[in-house]
């Protein structure tokens, strides 16, 4: 949370870090935010208080936020991946192609498509009878973990799944792969060494954050089903809700030389 707040002020205040490399970042330090808040005070409060339970309106919007932030969080992937495709493929058209309004369309898009996969999933997951047992095998309301509590038929709802997950993370994972083919096509024809280096350190922070958000999500959702998959996807979960999160900060601050020097600079005022 502090490293986020901390991540969005700096570029806010820092005149060098007004790019759309950062006006991107910034969002997603917003993201991370968001989604980590819907479900870190629950969680720490079932682990040290002896109440551990969520009413049905409070697990309604818990679901409808953290789905909400967490599918915009793989947009903003992809729109980062795409913004240094531009930058490193066709830097002379950067400023023209990846304009101030190019910029708010597409991180507009991103919570866009966040709040219709949200709401989709938690519209139709809730709209389930639930007649069996009302503990949750999960520290979160998950739509697994919901949809195993309902007598009521889920197959829309599991093809609901399928169809949403699978266009959400296929479609950004697939910008996220050419995007950076092409990055590394270019990157390989330049003749400075110099440059080279340059652009893979650009590149650095962002491929390390995507790796280790899309590693998370493949083994949460494509692991096979055992005994102790749902102790797993448990782990994972914390991982990919409250770790990844915590890390991004330290991933674009440690890796990135604008922001260790933007960080200089106001370690300098203070």
């Amino acid at each position: 949370m502090v490293g986020n707040i901390g991540m969005i002020l700096l570029i806010k205040t820092d005149s060098r870090l007004q790019t759309p490399m950062y006006f991107f970042l910034q969002h997603l330090a917003f993201v991370d935010i968001c989604y980590t808040s819907a479900i870190t005070p629950k969680m720490l409060q079932n682990f040290i208080g002896e109440d551990k339970s969520i009413s049905f309106v409070g697990c309604v919007i818990q679901l409808l936020v953290y789905a909400t932030f967490a599918t915009t969080d793989c947009y903003l992937l992809a729109t980062m991946a795409l913004d240094r495709y531009v930058a490193i493929c066709n830097p002379l058209h950067y400023p023209i192609v990846m304009s101030r309004t190019v910029c708010i369309q597409l991180v507009a898009g991103s919570y866009v498509m966040g709040s219709i996969n949200a709401s989709v999933h938690t519209g139709f997951t809730f709209s389930l009878s639930f007649c069996k047992s009302n503990i949750i095998n999960h520290f979160l309301c998950d739509v697994p973990s919901i949809l195993s509590l309902s007598c009521s038929s889920i197959n829309i709802n599991i093809m609901l799944l399928l169809v949403f997950v699978g266009f959400n993370l296929m479609s950004t994972v697939l910008v996220i792969i050419f995007s950076y083919i092409y990055i590394l096509g270019a990157i390989l024809k330049m003749s400075s060494t110099t440059g080279r280096k340059k652009a893979f350190s650009t590149c650095a922070s962002h491929l390390t954050a995507v790796t280790i958000f899309y590693g998370t999500l493949s083994y949460i959702y494509l692991q096979p089903h055992s005994n102790n998959s749902k102790e797993n996807m448990k782990v994972a979960s914390t991982f990919y809700g409250i770790v990844i999160p915590m890390l991004n900060p330290l991933i674009y601050s440690l890796r990135n030389k604008e922001v260790k020097e933007a960080l200089k600079v106001m370690g300098k005022k203070f």
